[in-house]
């Protein structure tokens, strides 16, 4: 009996993800939608821009800068570092320094001051 509980609750759950659960709103009316093509670059400058809002951000809480490779370096000094068209120099405890970086969205490039 209890063999029988427990596959009837794996199938459940197994067949739970292909079981349709809402319905889908209907794409808006062609008449509504501007559509057209347009130079990314344009397109870019069309974006809206705002201020950033750092209200509540703590980077403390975000613990995911893990050292996969265990050669000191955490993630975000890996990827600095894989990304950077002039590289960082490296210090103790992967601390980065300088640096320069494309900005594709922008057309520029980052230097930290």
């Amino acid at each position: 009996m209890r063999l029988a509980r427990t596959t009837i609750a794996a199938a459940a759950v197994l067949a739970a993800p292909l079981t349709p659960t809402t319905a889908h709103a209907p794409p808006a009316p062609a008449a509504s939608r501007d559509t057209g093509t347009l130079p990314v670059q344009d397109a870019l400058t069309q974006l809206p821009v705002r201020s950033e809002d750092r209200t509540g951000y703590e980077r403390t809480k975000f613990k995911h800068w893990v050292d996969a490779d265990k050669d000191g370096c955490n993630t975000r000094a890996e990827v600095l570092k894989a990304e950077a068209v002039v590289a960082p120099e490296q210090g103790a405890s992967c601390r980065l320094s300088g640096g320069a970086w494309d900005l594709e969205a922008s057309a520029a490039l980052y230097r930290p001051s």
